[in-house]
This record gives C-alpha cells, sequence and structure tokens, in this order.
C-alpha cells in the first residue's frame, strides 16, 4: 500500500509530500550576454539556470538546503536562439534517506513565429544538508498518478547506475539494474 501525504515517514517524523508540491516552472529569455558567437544560447548558462531550476525543486521538496551532487547526462537536442524564451519544468522524481532525484525538461519557444520545441532532458540529484553542512534524512515522495509512479520506480535504476558508475556501488550490488539485463 501506497502511504499517504498525512502519514509520516517511518521514526523520523517527516511527512510525505506529493509531486506537485515541489514543482517548479521558471522562464528566462535568451538575450546577448547568454549567447555564443552564432546567437545560440551558451550550454553552460542553460546548465546554470537547470541547476537553479532543480535547486528550488528539491529545496521546496525537503524544506532545506541542498547541494549538487550529481548530473546526467545532458544532451543538447535543439540549438535555443537569442530572443528565444527557455521554459524549465522540474519535478521530485524520488526521495531516497537525503537525497532527491529531480528531472528537469526544457523547452524554447520563438514567440513571434508561435514556435514551441523541447530541447534538453536531464535529472539532477541533490542532497539536503543542515546548517552545518552535514545531510539530513528529507521527506519520501508519494507518487499521485501513473506517470508520477512510472519516474518513481525507474528512479531506483538511475540511482543505482550513478552509484555504479561513480565506484560508489558494486555492480552486484545493483539488483535493480540487474532487472535490465535478465
Amino acid at each position: 500500500m501506497t502511504p499517504t501525504a498525512e502519514q509520516p515517514q517511518g521514526s523520523s517524523g517527516l511527512s510525505g509530500k506529493n509531486p506537485i508540491d515541489s514543482v517548479t516552472v521558471m522562464n528566462e529569455l535568451v538575450l546577448p550576454n547568454d549567447t555564443n558567437v552564432l546567437n545560440n544560447l551558451m550550454g553552460g548558462r542553460l546548465l546554470h539556470w537547470m541547476d537553479i531550476c532543480a535547486a528550488i525543486t528539491a529545496q521546496k521538496h525537503s524544506s532545506r538546503t541542498v547541494v549538487t551532487a550529481s548530473v546526467d547526462n545532458v544532451s543538447f537536442q535543439r540549438g535555443i536562439r537569442l530572443g528565444n524564451l527557455v521554459t524549465l519544468t522540474a519535478r521530485v522524481t524520488r526521495a531516497f534517506h537525503t537525497s532527491m532525484e529531480v528531472h528537469l525538461e526544457v523547452w524554447a519557444e520563438n514567440i513571434p513565429a508561435r514556435e514551441r520545441f523541447r530541447c534538453n532532458e536531464a535529472y539532477f540529484t541533490f542532497v539536503a544538508v543542515d546548517h552545518s553542512g552535514h545531510p539530513i534524512q528529507v521527506p519520501e515522495l508519494i507518487p499521485q498518478n501513473e506517470s508520477e509512479q512510472k519516474l518513481f520506480d525507474e528512479a531506483l535504476k538511475r540511482r543505482q547506475l550513478r552509484l555504479v558508475l561513480a565506484g560508489r556501488m558494486k555492480p552486484s550490488e545493483a539488483n535493480e539494474l540487474k532487472t535490465l539485463f535478465i
């Protein structure tokens, strides 16, 4: 049975939270200072915006200061041009003990041409920290629909892959990943 938002998480006294409670939508207009010599948004500027948007989402979920622990593969699918409106949408997909996975989608829009396109997506991991910078427990995430449940279920596989690649988990211990190959 999936717990409800009113049920406390274990003995920590933290209540679970719904994904919608921490969704963050951020808009940025691409200005000349944001672009390279080809008038495309610089990748580093987009990563900066993505990190801010995802951090706000993780802070909203945990009600704590958070630090970026990892960023999964980021692919730039299409250039974002000078004058485009960039919309970043972030949501927590799963909360672990002290960390949270945040999924980001990035859309660009040429408003005069009425053209909108998806140009990027990534998963960020954040760790909640106390006032001394030590990791601290976060509330669990309680999916409310099928798409949230799918992201929630798949998050454990992504987490195990990150830990294996970082050398923090042995491949033989990544039980969820094994299901992809067996």
